[in-house]
């Protein structure tokens, strides 16, 4: 699992729907350079491996960081999910490590050029493409925008929204204004869909 090790920073999140705004301190961490692929999920291809549920990837962090000797992050209980933010193991980035890591120092709606960076519904032909064929960003993490959808950690909006956890960087399908670092999306953590994968951290 080939990992990229992300600065410490803080980074504002957004979120339209409430149109509230806050900032989040952000501790160095390591993040995977491509999605979880295929290859790694389940023996298949080197596509992203999409149709993974929220819980499909934390029990996955899970069974990688045993078979790398790691202590495991997560202690599950049924759909009950505790982690454990001591253990060394493989985990899902927070949003606002998701979204530190995606900008990679820069400030507008995108790392670059939505063409060179990104599959979307402009270019992606409709299918998922093998991760790292665009450019990276700064930090040499590809395709953390279109392509396929990323779990994380975080709740949504547990008020209004119960257990939906928030997905990050937009897909193949998705229309260019739906691809940039800012957009969050919402799932139920049993949703599988085509355009939905993950990618792994590490504190």
């Amino acid at each position: 699992m080939r990992m990229v090790p992300i600065p410490p920073g803080s980074v504002t999140l957004t979120d339209r729907r409430t149109e509230r705004s806050w900032t989040v301190d952000v501790p160095a961490f390591e993040l995977g350079a491509i999605p979880v692929t295929d290859e790694q999920y389940r023996d298949g291809g080197e596509l992203p491996a999409v149709e993974v549920s929220w819980l499909d990837a934390v029990r996955f962090c899970n069974t990688l960081s045993e078979r790398d000797g790691l202590l495991p992050a997560y202690r599950l209980d049924g759909s009950e999910v505790e982690w454990n933010r001591a253990a060394s193991g493989y985990r899902l980035p927070t949003e606002a490590e998701w979204e530190h890591a995606c900008r990679a120092g820069t400030e507008g709606p995108r790392y670059g050029d939505l063409d060179e960076i990104a599959w979307y519904e402009g270019n992606s032909g409709g299918r998922l493409h093998p991760p790292g064929e665009k450019r990276p960003n700064a930090w040499g993490a590809y395709d953390l925008l279109g392509n396929s959808w990323d779990w994380c950690w975080d709740l949504y909006d547990p008020a209004v929204y119960g257990e939906y956890r928030v997905l990050k960087g937009g897909g193949w399908a998705d229309e260019h204004w739906s691809v940039r670092v800012s957009v969050r999306r919402r799932s139920h953590p049993t949703f599988r869909v085509d355009d939905v994968g993950f990618r792994v951290a590490r504190s």
